[in-house]
């Protein structure tokens, strides 16, 4: 009888339990967060409280009676005072001593305005030594001398030389006569005016024909080469081939 009713009672209190425990379990969340946020205010409260106070300006409020008369709005200048200067004395000037007696020479001649603005200014020439030519007005300035590039040199040009007159070579009797033919390469300066400066044969196949391809490539004319728009000098290579006719 005993174990029965231990066991009813077993059973009725676990269900107590169980019925309770969500009330409880709010109950109990309620209570923590409320603490929570208690410690987290007083916290922040602390530091707030804790903290120094700002600097606060001060402000002074003026009765208009305590105020002071306005500036002058014709902003006067203040009269300047000009300090006269003592009385000085008058500057001493020189009086001239004449000479007695002190003339020039009769044989001594005078230059007019015109012949001395003739001479040339002594300081041109003053302090340059012997051996040294007076400076005149008339001065010669020499022409720059075009420097010309070497044949082997490279020379950047955005635009080259165009013939624009053609000069066939004259064949050689005694070639002819004798049937050689070949080619001759000639090398060629041409200025900044389109005109053959130098003529040089770099290749030949015969000598005979030589001084034909150079008279030939003397003769020719052209456009001058071009870079940055400018003419300039450079070098060029003319074949010339010497056939007979039907061959």
């Amino acid at each position: 009888m005993t174990n029965t009713i231990s066991v009813k009672n077993n059973i009725y209190g676990a269900f107590e339990l169980k019925k309770l425990y969500p009330r409880n379990f709010s109950i109990g969340l309620i209570i923590a967060v409320v603490l929570h946020i208690i410690i987290i205010t007083s916290y922040y409260f602390y530091l707030s409280m804790s903290k120094e106070e700002e600097n606060v300006p001060t402000v002074r409020i003026l009765k208009y009676s305590e105020l002071g008369p306005p500036p002058s709005i014709t902003n006067d200048v203040p009269q300047q005072i000009s300090v006269v200067p003592g009385s000085t004395a008058a500057p001493t000037v020189g009086i001239p001593v004449p000479v007695p007696e002190d003339e020039a020479p009769p044989e001594q001649t005078i230059a007019t305005q015109q012949e001395l603005s003739q001479q040339s200014s002594p300081a041109l020439t003053e302090g340059l030594g012997t051996g040294v030519t007076q400076i005149t007005q008339d001065i010669k300035i020499e022409e720059e001398k075009e420097e010309e590039p070497d044949i082997n040199a490279f020379v950047a040009v955005e635009k080259l030389p165009e013939m624009v007159v053609s000069a066939q070579p004259v064949y050689p009797d005694i070639a002819r006569r004798a049937g050689i033919t070949g080619k001759v390469y000639v090398k060629v300066l041409i200025d900044k005016e389109g005109k053959p400066k130098k003529a040089v044969i770099i290749k030949s196949d015969a000598e005979v024909f030589n001084e034909a391809a150079i008279e030939a490539a003397m003769k020719c004319a052209f456009t001058p080469a071009l870079q940055n728009n400018k003419p300039v000098s450079v070098w060029i290579v003319i074949p010339y081939k010497f056939t007979l006719q039907g061959q």
